[in-house]
């Protein structure tokens, strides 16, 4: 379990708000739980606010207490719902959110999200001084300040299992299976997802590839008769189609190829026990950091601890694959 460390309370709060932005991730609900039954304990208030910054501005707020949040650390998803909005880059829109929580009585807020959420919250502070503590929920874990993401664990495994199952229909044909992994730019979802089911390669963005290169690669080894199937994952990397241009490439090779985007399964489904003990230990830390007067950073974890790092170094940072996974890819791709 995380290690939260021993803070002094110098705040006195009474009401604190929470909001789920931006994709939605398994163990939202978890630090959702955690948020509220840690903030009960102290005798704070909390607020949820449905639907995410939208819902901030148009006052989507909902009472959560102890009794409401039960039975809900198993649920993937988020309760509260999540919605992105454009509207939030415009500084009014900011301070619309920032009037509407303070005619609430809500003193400060919790943003659960990827980048642009914690952006959002990071704005509110800076612009208006309004307290905010930001958690990392996404399943592509490219937030800097963390060691992994609410919601990483639980794609993982997700990822794995259908890659488990089409692995069975590539060893009873003579297809390749392109697998496409979610991430955005990132490619930590579809590296990891390719080492734990032993894909025979693995593209990501993290390792530049040439397209023709890989194709030629794949028709060699087809001519050789070293292989007849195979596993490629592959990272979205914020190319729509990419898997279909593969497959379209080894058609006019004449290599018979599956393509098979995960998608939205990767971000749906009973949360993995991992998430769940992070989510918790996130939920929890974060309103202890927020009666210690922390404000502007968002709670990670690093070596088994919560951490916190400044909101303006998160958003202008990417967390990249390290070095050692990249290595580890390399060594044991049995192919290239």
């Amino acid at each position: 379990m995380y290690q939260i460390p021993d803070l002094k309370q110098i705040e006195t709060l009474r009401h604190i708000g929470v909001l789920t932005s931006g994709g939605d991730s398994p163990g939202m609900n978890a630090a959702i739980r955690a948020i509220v039954r840690t903030a009960n304990h102290f005798n704070i208030e909390i607020t949820g606010i449905q639907r995410g910054y939208s819902g901030l501005l148009e006052k989507a707020f909902v009472e959560l207490n102890s009794e409401n949040v039960c039975n809900l650390i198993q649920r993937g998803g988020t309760t509260l719902m999540s919605a992105r909005c454009k509207e939030f880059h415009l500084r009014e829109t900011r301070e619309l959110a920032v009037q509407n929580l303070r005619e609430q009585g809500i003193e400060a807020l919790i943003v659960i999200g990827g980048d642009g959420s914690l952006t959002g919250a990071r704005l509110m502070e800076k612009e208006f001084g309004f307290p905010v503590i930001g958690l990392p929920g996404t399943i592509d874990n490219d937030i800097y300040g963390t060691e992994v993401c609410i919601g990483f664990d639980s794609a993982l495994h997700t990822a794995v299992n259908a890659v488990d199952r089409i692995r069975d229909c590539a060893n009873s044909s003579e297809h390749f299976h392109i697998v496409e992994c979610m991430g955005r730019n990132s490619g930590a979802l579809a590296v990891h997802t390719g080492i734990a089911t032993s894909a025979e390669l693995i593209l990501i963005p993290e390792a530049p590839w040439q397209m023709d290169e890989v194709c030629h690669q794949l028709y060699q080894l087809r001519k050789s008769d070293r292989a007849t199937s195979g596993i490629i994952v592959v990272a979205e990397g914020g190319n729509t189609g990419i898997s279909y241009e593969i497959q379209k490439q080894l058609t006019e090779l004449g290599i018979d190829s599956l393509v098979t985007i995960l998608g939205h399964i990767q971000r749906g489904g009973t949360p993995s026990p991992n998430d769940r003990l992070l989510a918790s230990a996130l939920g929890n830390a974060a309103i202890h950091y927020l009666m210690a007067g922390y404000s502007n950073v968002m709670v990670g974890v690093e070596r088994g601890r919560t951490i916190t790092s400044d909101l303006a170094d998160v958003i202008s940072h990417r967390q990249s694959l390290n070095q050692s996974t990249l290595k580890l890819v390399s060594e044991l791709k049995p192919w290239f």
